[in-house]
């Protein structure tokens, strides 16, 4: 009854936000590199920083005294993304905020008093660059929201029947809110998009999960629980360093965006595809007890294969 009513508030609260989007003209103009072409209500994630304060006012007491610290880099991070989805924000500033919450995120997973001191440059570059892939994806209807599910589902199910690493309803709730921004979201003509508050909210919540995860296992295999995202991302910005283009300019390169702008495949059906893959790589991290390094070579070898593959033929078929 509990997750039913809070779908409910969640539901009302998007649809609030979508008159308050409709009002003050918070929308998404197609430009050279969408992948749509009409006009978009934008910050429909706003939704997950709202999950949040709805689990936090469930459980008031271990809010304020276990999720204090994740909750202000989460509200940190949500609240100058969605600055930045409505007014263009300095670098700088955004990547001062992302430094703030970031140390809030490892300061609340224990990261500082688990990992020795020269490791924490690493786990910085490591989450803040997750971060950032998870904005790059986040470009065609459902493959946030899709992905994000799965990978949720995959820590859910992990949780309950591997090894418990954290309450129970710290997982449920993001996963309501993706089913409610999914509804809106996971259409041909998109009710509305998550923006960068919902990339980078769902995007911090999922990492700092992953992150938990591993603290408490040990485990560093459980970061290929956003392995699809990894090698779309890196391997794209090998290919346009390759090229000598600046990586830090929009683009059109991804896999994904290829296969839509250019091959016209439907949204949907290529959200479903990246998430189906990396729920057969979650199955494969569960129940396979493998070296790190070999379950590695099995996931990377034939997906990055199929990868290079696949985009190797949609470049010579269009010219690219």
């Amino acid at each position: 009854m509990e997750y039913i009513f809070v779908a409910v508030i969640l539901f009302i609260s998007i649809l609030i936000y979508f008159k308050i989007a409709n009002k003050y003209n918070i929308i998404d103009k197609p430009n050279h590199r969408s992948a749509h072409t009409q006009v978009t209500l934008r910050g429909g994630g706003i939704i997950f920083p709202v999950a949040f304060i709805i689990f936090c006012l469930f459980n008031l007491n271990e809010a304020i005294q276990d999720y204090w610290s994740f909750g202000l880099g989460l509200l940190a991070i949500c609240t100058i993304s969605f600055i930045d989805d409505i007014k263009t924000l300095s670098n700088k500033i955004r990547l001062l905020v992302h430094l703030i919450s970031v140390i809030l995120l490892l300061y609340f997973t224990a990261a500082f008093s688990l990992m020795p001191f020269g490791a924490w440059p690493i786990l910085f570059i490591m989450i803040i660059g997750t971060l950032n892939a998870y904005n790059f994806m986040d470009g065609i209807n459902g493959m946030t929201g899709i992905y994000s599910l799965i990978t949720l589902g995959s820590l859910a199910y992990i949780n309950k029947d591997i090894i418990q690493f954290t309450d129970e309803n710290f997982i449920i709730y993001p996963i309501l809110a993706c089913l409610v921004f999914l509804f809106f979201n996971f259409r041909k003509k998109a009710k509305c998009f998550a923006g960068d508050v919902g990339s980078m909210g769902i995007g911090f919540w999922v990492i700092g999960l992953i992150t938990l995860l591993i603290m408490r296992t040990g485990e560093y295999k459980y970061i290929l629980l956003l392995s699809i995202y990894g090698m779309e991302v890196v391997l794209t910005i090998i290919e346009r360093i390759l090229l000598k283009e600046n990586i830090f300019e929009a683009h059109r390169r991804h896999l994904y965006q290829l296969w839509a702008n250019e091959k016209k495949v439907s949204h949907l059906i290529i959200s479903s595809v990246y998430a189906v893959c990396q729920l057969l790589i979650n199955i494969f991290l569960i129940y396979l007890q493998f070296p790190i390094w070999v379950v590695i070579l099995i996931i990377f070898i034939p997906f990055g294969g199929i990868y290079l593959g696949l985009k190797w033929k949609l470049k010579k078929e269009y010219n690219l």
